[in-house]
């Protein structure tokens, strides 16, 4: 008995310490919530959109739309995060620089064009270098002149709105709706699945190939570990803190054009408003410390769909936007109580004197 007592202690403290835990219980909750709430949540239905395609409808379809760009910007933040122990509070800035450069490309300095300008990839890889750059930027503030990540990317959180209007001489350019520009973050004609999940998809895809047949996850663990020891061992600690800002850079061009394709058009002061922060909360919810070092990524982006999960639960039961950030606090305060390292200490002896009474009695017998 002392031996199955033993076992099952073992098992509950594995539980416990898996870093998948607090994501899967938070989207079980959720689940469990919507499930006595409103059955109807889970609905999906067949409907017909606005350019008279056959799409998916429903709430899980909205989590999985709305969430794709936050699982990608998630991706980079992780990486940012493991080797710097800081956050990007920039993201959501950048997003609006990177978003008008391909406006800019796209419309040619017309407010109203008749037509594109440049092919949507050329438009695309502007702004995937001016996004880079933005990464570039932040990464030199951290990993040449030693500053704190947080307030290094305060620079481009305050000013990069200022600059995402400036390119278009502040201006609202609107894409033709005919271009096929709107695709990204809508549907496919005849796939009835958002495009948005298949880009993140395939973003997906890329990074776990990416951290499968390359060192690069190692890398930015052991220099988010100990970089002095990762000195020690060869390695370049300031080039791979850059390198995760600038692979940041990528996420966010891409999540830019997701976020402009859905409008065909931008408003500069309000898109991506706050994601930076839903983006580090997917972060913290996937169980990886913001202090730096290990990393799991699966878990990053699980979390950033929870995250969505979470949103449209609130405003399926008609909480107002501004009240959003009050909820998401109280998941962040529970988040960082439950990962403290003492509470899962205490939760495991608590478990163990629940249990002990018990064993006593049938060793006993």
């Amino acid at each position: 008995m002392t031996i199955e007592k033993s076992k099952d202690d073992n098992i509950l403290k594995r539980l416990l310490h898996n870093q998948l835990i607090i994501p899967i219980a938070a989207l079980l909750a959720l689940v469990l919530f919507n499930l006595i709430a409103d059955p109807s949540f889970f609905a999906i239905t067949m409907n017909t959109d606005s350019t008279g395609n056959q799409v998916l409808s429903g709430q899980l379809i909205s989590i999985l739309n709305n969430g794709s760009e936050l699982a990608i910007l998630a991706i980079g933040m992780t990486l940012v995060t493991a080797a710097t122990g800081g956050q990007d509070i920039s993201v959501g800035a950048t997003i609006a620089v990177a978003g008008s450069a391909m406006l800019a490309v796209l419309c040619g300095g017309n407010v109203r064009p008749e037509a594109i300008a440049a092919p949507i990839i050329v438009a695309f890889l502007v702004g995937v270098v001016v996004a880079m750059l933005c990464g570039a930027f932040n990464g030199v503030m951290v990993a040449v002149f030693k500053v704190q990540p947080m307030v290094a990317t305060l620079i481009l959180y305050t000013a990069g709105r200022s600059i995402a209007a400036w390119i278009n001489n502040n201006q609202l350019p609107i894409i033709p709706t005919d271009s096929g520009f709107g695709v990204f973050g809508g549907f496919i004609p005849g796939i009835p699945i958002p495009t948005p999940f298949f880009i993140a998809l395939a973003c997906i895809v890329v990074i776990f190939l990416v951290l499968k047949f390359t060192s690069l996850g190692l890398y930015v663990q052991s220099v988010g570990i100990n970089e002095k020891a990762a000195r020690l061992n060869g390695l370049n600690p300031t080039f791979i803190k850059w390198l995760t800002f600038v692979i940041l850079g990528v996420c966010v061009a891409v999540a830019a054009l997701i976020k402009v394709s859905r409008l065909n058009t931008i408003n500069y002061q309000t898109i991506a408003a706050d994601i930076e922060m839903d983006a580090i909360l997917a972060v913290a919810l996937g169980g990886n410390a913001l202090s730096g070092g290990k990393f799991n990524m699966g878990a990053s982006i699980l979390g950033a769909y929870i995250i969505q999960f979470l949103t449209t639960t609130l405003y399926k039961f008609n909480v107002a936007s501004a009240a959003l950030p009050a909820y998401k606090a109280i998941v962040v305060i529970v988040l960082v109580v439950l990962s403290a390292p003492i509470v899962r200490e205490k939760l495991s002896a608590l478990w163990r004197k629940i249990r002990s009474p018990k064993a006593e009695v049938e060793v006993a017998k």
